[in-house]
């Protein structure tokens, strides 16, 4: 995965940030057509080959910000205002929730071990020696796999004593855990495929050339924040420690963009950590089944569902958080608009499925709305949420084991202390294509263990595609943050 701090996350950043400032400013119709223009100007250096892809990129990436599914748009000649006007007019968001920015791909080479420069020829010769398929010959001094008889296992990378052999890796397809993300035949540029994507985020996170993008809903909640709308935002809980200052100067940051309710989804935690339990004792401690996993990640219920179905009956039923919130907010208002805010490109998906959430933001996406509106979160003074207080453990929900914390607290909770001796836990930290192996495995064998909790992102929640913190820093302040609560912390 690529570092947070890197200069394509600060274009698309910067690049949502200005968008959304004009676009309040009543000044976007008029002046998005010149923003590539002004991004790349003449005679500028180019990123790229030239400054004329450089343009081309900016102007893709706006649209991917816009919401536009660039991969149905073939008319280059049409104006970033003629897409603006489409996204205005557009009365609700639908699949897919990423688009590929074929211009940004760069069609790298097919995954392959590679020998480089620092190849000395030596005499010894040990990655010839312990190639096991004969891939490796010593050709002008220096050594030469044949790609045609390699079989990438990586024993000349290991023995080389000079790390002259480099694996090189198409980011996109090698971070893909379940393999959507391939080249197409006859463009050579990534392609997604939508029946194995589970909506992850992570190619989003590894391509170096930004070549890959969630499509934006700022606009759409720009348009309603400005038409005065009543918008309620649901705050996940790992949006702690993402920005400068409390979670309860948050809630005043996002009173001033102008939301008119604040809700805390770290409440539907307890919910859903509730119904779990419930669930847990009718299915697993009845006997029914010998195990149950949690149904909070989206991006894990997809993965089960399409890539391990013997696992897909141990999934929870159980709505998530964001559900669970969601609807508590459309009873209450039933006018109202809800923008779910979190670290989540899989949320997007859920919830264009949930007829109670309307929209959904990245901490990423936010972030731009601070940078627009002139907002300084430390500078404000405290707010409380308008939903019920949630629990600490129900606010450590997003840190990998915080779901297993909730169940034990819980299952105690419910059933008394004694109780929670009969919860055995097993974690897994992040979706990739070891673990699962390993969670293929677990659905067919005997197991120690009942309860599985699964977080598609490494770290939890706080590791998220739309994060904008070091995810070890967040999870030491959502820990605290769940701690210092005064329920089940």
């Amino acid at each position: 995965m690529l570092a947070l701090n890197n200069k394509v996350n600060y274009l698309k950043k910067s690049l949502a940030a200005e968008l959304l400032k004009l676009f309040f400013e009543d000044e976007l119709h008029t002046k998005i057509n010149n923003i590539p223009i002004e991004r790349a100007p003449k005679f500028s250096q180019p990123v790229d080959c030239c400054i004329f892809k450089d343009r081309a990129m900016v102007r893709n990436k706006i649209m991917a910000l816009l919401g536009i599914n660039i991969e149905k748009e073939e008319d280059e000649t049409k104006d970033l205002s003629f897409f603006l006007e489409k996204a205005l007019k557009r009365e609700k968001v639908n699949c897919p929730v990423l688009t590929v920015i074929d211009i940004a791909c760069h069609s790298c080479e097919k995954e392959h071990y590679y020998v480089t420069d620092l190849c000395q020829g030596c005499s010894a010769r040990p990655c010839e020696s312990n190639c096991p398929v004969g891939a490796i010959k010593v050709v002008n001094g220096r050594s030469v796999i044949d790609q045609n008889k390699c079989v990438k296992c990586g024993r000349c990378k290991e023995m080389c004593p000079y790390n002259a052999i480099v694996y090189k890796t198409v980011p996109c397809e090698s971070n893909c855990p379940v393999g959507a993300i391939s080249r197409d035949p006859e463009t050579r540029k990534a392609k997604i495929d939508y029946d194995k994507c589970i909506y992850c985020g992570k190619c989003t996170k590894s391509c170096p050339f930004g070549a890959i993008m969630d499509r934006s809903q700022i606009i759409d909640v720009a348009k309603n924040l400005k038409d005065g709308k009543n918008m309620i935002a649901l705050v996940a809980p790992s949006i702690v420690g993402q920005f400068p200052g409390t979670v309860f100067q948050m809630v005043s940051a996002l009173k001033k963009v102008g939301f008119s309710k604040v809700y805390e989804v770290a409440y539907g935690a307890d919910l859903t950590s509730k119904s779990e339990v419930k669930e847990f004792i009718e299915k697993v401690k009845s006997g029914e089944q010998s195990m149950m996993s949690n149904s909070c990640c989206p991006a894990w219920v997809k993965t089960a569902k399409k890539h391990i179905p013997e696992f897909s009956k141990f999934v929870s039923d159980t709505p998530t958080p964001m559900a669970f919130i969601a609807q508590i907010a459309k009873e209450e208002v039933p006018s109202s608009i809800t923008v779910f805010i979190g670290p989540c490109i899989a949320k997007k998906f859920e919830a264009i499925h949930n007829a109670d959430v309307d929209y959904v933001l990245t901490f990423e996406e936010l972030g731009a709305f601070f940078i627009a509106r002139g907002i300084e979160i430390s500078e404000l003074s405290e707010n409380e949420f308008d939903s019920p207080i949630s629990t600490g453990v129900g606010r450590g929900f997003p840190i990998s084991g915080g779901v297993v914390e909730a169940i034990k607290y819980y299952v105690s909770e419910i059933c008394g202390e004694e109780a929670s001796d009969e919860l055995k836990p097993f974690k897994i930290d992040g979706l990739n294509k070891k673990n699962i192996s390993i969670l293929k495995r677990i659905a067919k064998s005997e197991n120690d263990f009942n309860f599985v909790e699964v977080m598609a992102c490494e770290d939890g929640c706080v590791g998220g595609p739309g994060v904008i913190s070091n995810p070890n820093l967040c999870g030491r302040k959502v820990e605290s943050y769940s701690k210092e609560s005064s329920v089940g912390g």
